[in-house]
């Protein structure tokens, strides 16, 4: 059989001496390439199928017999899928795998819904949960108009409010440092005790350029929720304390 292709010889050398046992397709494929190439496989076939013939037509002593008299008493008892799957052992995994796949799916979640500066807007969002109104500066103008302000008392440019929160009324403003944020403007609304924030944007290790993205992103936190968004080097950040909902009513249906 040295014609035959490497896996057909393989099949054909194990082939079962009976034709009805090879189910397989590539058995039975290898079988009739066999039979066709090498007549040394078909004289060795019936050879053994004579002898196959012999030994079960061979009467088996008593005494042997009594040796495999309880052989079925052996046999392990099938086991249905449900008591299968109820072994503590099989329960196991599968609530590591679910555990396992929950977790995996935070991940994943999270990276999906993060952007450069997330960390430090989270880290405001407590700054807003504990800032009283007496810690501002008081101020009565709209928020879109203390760009100025920012300008000519800070020298901090581009402390721009975007045009969905400009026209709300401020009743305070501070600005402050922080170690990891850098300058923050702080400024205190008075509608649904609103607070907006505008901080400068992380910078890009390799490149040194402000890391931006694009549209507004949400996050939440403790009961509160921000929106922000990234313009030529600033982050701006709205907060409030409620649900998501409340701050999407302000920003413009995608």
């Amino acid at each position: 059989m040295k014609r035959l292709p490497r896996g057909l010889r393989a099949l054909a050398d194990c082939a079962p001496i009976d034709d009805g046992a090879a189910c397989d397709r590539r058995m039975r494929a290898a079988i009739a390439r066999a039979k066709k190439r090498k007549k040394d496989f078909s004289r060795q076939r019936a050879f053994d199928q004579a002898m196959a013939k012999l030994v079960k037509s061979t009467p088996v002593p008593a005494e042997i017999a009594e040796w495999f008299a309880n052989e079925k008493l052996v046999e392990g008892a099938k086991r249905s899928w449900r008591s299968t799957a109820g072994h503590p052992a099989i329960l196991a995994i599968g609530i590591a795998l679910a555990v396992i796949a929950v977790v995996v799916w935070i991940k994943f979640d999270e990276q999906m819904h993060t952007f450069p500066g997330a960390p430090i807007a989270k880290k405001l969002l407590s700054v807003a949960s504990t800032t009283r109104v007496s810690q501002f500066d008081p101020v009565k103008a709209e928020a879109g108009t203390l760009s100025d302000l920012f300008v000519m008392k800070y020298r901090l440019e581009h402390y721009d409010v975007p045009p969905e929160f400009s026209q709300l009324r401020a009743i305070g403003v501070r600005v402050f440092n922080d170690d990891e944020a850098g300058r923050v403007a702080q400024i205190g609304v008075s509608e649904k005790r609103m607070q907006l924030f505008l901080f400068p944007a992380r910078r890009s290790s390799k490149t040194g350029q402000p890391e931006e993205f694009q549209g507004w992103r949400f996050l939440e936190q403790e009961g509160w929720t921000g929106a922000v968004r990234a313009r030529q080097g600033i982050l701006f950040m709205a907060t409030i304390r409620g649900p998501k909902k409340d701050l999407a009513a302000y920003l413009p249906k995608e």
